[in-house]
């Protein structure tokens, strides 16, 4: 008798959408504009740019975008992309929810997919966000026994949900593999300020840390420095910083964009929190590890609980507070 597991199944289902996605375009091409507040090749943002990159390589979008927009201009480009007839416009609005959503009230004919930490507004307005706690966990796994001073530094870039969600679930999987574990935890209110995260890292190394996460850039360049390792996140940098990168928790924007694009396509958008299509189920969250630079019995560890998660048979707790130190 053959055992079918939920495992199976999914990707089974996630391999069938793949090829009907592969193997036809929408009749007329979905018109998508994308707004960033910071340059494409800033982690996070080059997430989403990638995911509408590749649904406009299929055929599926049209799509043009703007970067750099200072939170004070923003609304206006929502403005003149709506007026341009943009079917979807995507983007992320943590600094102007607002006025983002008073934007999306006067074009109700326009879809918006926002990068929000508040909920979605009838009709047009749904939210998303980068839903990785499962694979942060998992990293945290394989920080919480690499470290041999028992303390792992964590330097952040602002203290909102999306950032803190991430940190707890990394803490919490370090404890589970190692309960004398403490962190030092800072945040230093920048999206892209690396010489300042790496001056945060140098000092919780000089305050013992041995393992860093490196939340933000220029973290890993400081473990790099000091002979220490990182754990990465949101994209995998270990290409540019072997035998320091341990593992990264990665995220994959495509299955959050191509259910926006397809619900567009077929009339059926309306307001929705998209947040679920980050969670591995989805592939919408995956790690990644250099078992060279952990034991054999870590990797399987972690390769274990790798599996109960897609299983569902395991649970990563959410928590939106602001993480501390430890006294």
């Amino acid at each position: 008798m053959i055992s079918i597991t939920r495992r199976f199944l999914l990707a089974v289902t996630l391999a069938c959408s793949s090829v009907l996605m592969a193997s036809a375009s929408y009749a007329d091409k979905i018109k998508v504009a994308a707004i960033y507040t910071l340059p494409v090749e800033q982690q996070w943002i080059s997430r989403i740019h990638k995911a509408l990159n590749t649904a406009a390589s299929r055929g599926d979008i049209e799509y043009v975008y703007s970067e750099n927009i200072a939170n004070t201009d923003y609304e206006r480009v929502m403005r003149e992309y709506a007026e341009q007839g943009m079917q979807l416009i995507v983007g992320e609005v943590f600094g102007l929810e607002r006025a983002a959503r008073k934007v999306a009230k006067d074009y109700p004919d326009t879809a918006f997919l926002m990068g929000s930490s508040f909920t979605p507004v009838a009709p047009n307005f749904s939210v998303f966000d980068n839903w990785i706690h499962e694979p942060s966990y998992l990293s945290g796994m394989v920080a919480g026994a690499a470290t041999s001073s028992n303390l792992i530094g964590m330097v952040g870039g602002y203290a909102i949900p999306e950032v803190n969600r991430l940190m707890h679930a990394f803490m919490d999987g370090a404890r589970e593999v190692n309960p004398d574990v403490k962190f030092l935890v800072n945040f230093i209110d920048s999206w892209y300020d690396p010489p300042k995260a790496k001056e945060s890292a140098f000092a919780m190394m000089d305050a013992g840390a041995d393992v860093m996460y490196a939340e933000r850039f220029g973290v890993s360049d400081a473990a790099v420095e000091r002979g220490v390792k990182a754990i990465g996140n949101v994209i995998d940098t270990s290409g540019d910083y072997p035998g320091t990168i341990m593992a990264s928790a990665i995220w994959h924007m495509e299955a959050t964009i191509d259910k926006a694009v397809s619900r567009v396509a077929d009339g059926s958008f309306e307001a929705a929190d998209y947040g679920q299509y980050s969670f591995m189920a989805y592939g919408g969250g995956s790690l990644v590890m250099d078992e060279s630079l952990m034991s054999a019995e870590t990797a399987a560890a972690v390769k274990a609980r790798e599996a109960e998660l897609l299983d569902g048979l395991f649970r990563v707790n959410v928590n939106d507070a602001r993480p501390t130190s430890d006294n």
